[in-house]
């Protein structure tokens, strides 16, 4: 218990630059651009004009305020006020010595948490616990690319019309699934002529689908996903084929790859259509018959 106000515990302060005004002896305390409030003239240290001011003596201090005992001229200089705290601050803690008990519940706040760096090596292991965190506090900023962030992109891509053919890349009539409530994470790919552009690096699930209809017997047909690494040169990443022994029967194919997108202007992808006689894979403006969906999984 305290009589007065309350020792300020480790919040060691430099106060902002202060111009001086000629015959003015009283200035604001402020960091950040915010007021500040020492607890006691005797927790600073303030030098003007090179020399270190002794506290009461030639400066005092009520709340915000900092009055020198006289005033102040033109080309006199305040280097630097720095506001202690408490004169008990344990200062910077060792290793792994801040334990559970020691945080207060709800005290490990946002602001109290670097952007990207949930991780400190004055914090032992596992001793910051759900009671120890405020409610919000952990935002995405809070945490490092990668770290129980979720799924940050995920996308579905379809063909609106039919496509016939032996073998071929299908190059054309793609769009975004956009009917029945579709929705997209994140910036989403980008396509041109059938070749799709991943929006940042990570690690990608790829997965390609199609519903095929033959023209008499045909002993497979099938897909291919076609990844690049180079911008130039495509091969087969992951393939699935049916057969189909009747005039006009409908094969159903599903394939997927992993796909680590190191460099998004060099790793792209494409989709191919390959059967052993001429087919028609469907396509269409309202429902997925042919197509690709996209989820990033992690960094790279």
């Amino acid at each position: 218990m305290y009589i007065g106000k309350q020792p300020i515990i480790g919040n060691f302060q430099v106060c902002d630059a202060i111009s001086t005004v000629n015959n003015q002896a009283a200035y604001t305390l402020q960091v950040g651009g915010a007021n500040v409030s020492p607890e006691t003239v005797n927790n600073m240290i303030c030098s003007v004009n090179g020399v270190i001011q002794k506290p009461t003596a030639s400066y005092t201090v009520a709340g915000s305020t900092i009055t020198f005992t006289s005033a102040l001229v033109t080309g006199d200089v305040i280097n630097f006020i720095q506001i202690l705290g408490s004169v008990l601050d344990l200062g910077v803690p060792s290793d792994n010595t801040v334990t559970t008990a020691k945080i207060a519940n709800a005290n490990v706040t946002t602001a109290k948490i670097t952007d990207a760096n949930v991780t400190t090596a004055k914090i032992a292991d596992s001793n910051v616990t759900t009671a120890k965190i405020a409610d919000g506090a952990v935002t995405s900023a809070k945490l490092a690319s990668g770290v129980a962030g979720g799924i940050t992109m995920a996308d579905q891509w379809r063909i609106t019309a039919n496509f016939s053919t032996t073998s071929a890349d299908i190059t054309a009539n793609w769009e975004r699934a956009d009917t029945d409530g579709a929705g997209y994470i994140g910036t989403g790919m980008s396509e041109s002529s059938g070749i799709f552009t991943f929006p940042s690096t990570g690690i990608y699930l790829v997965q390609g689908i199609a519903n095929i209809v033959g023209s008499g017997t045909r002993t497979y047909m099938g897909i291919n996903i076609l990844t690049t690494l180079n911008n130039s040169s495509y091969s087969a990443a992951a393939e699935m084929y049916g057969s189909s022994y009747n005039n006009n029967a409908q094969v159903a194919i599903t394939t997927s790859f992993i796909f680590d997108v190191t460099n998004t202007t060099n790793c792209k992808v494409k989709l191919l259509a390959d059967g052993s006689g001429t087919g028609v894979w469907n396509g269409g403006t309202n429902e997925l018959r042919t197509g690709f969906n996209f989820i990033r999984l992690g960094d790279t």
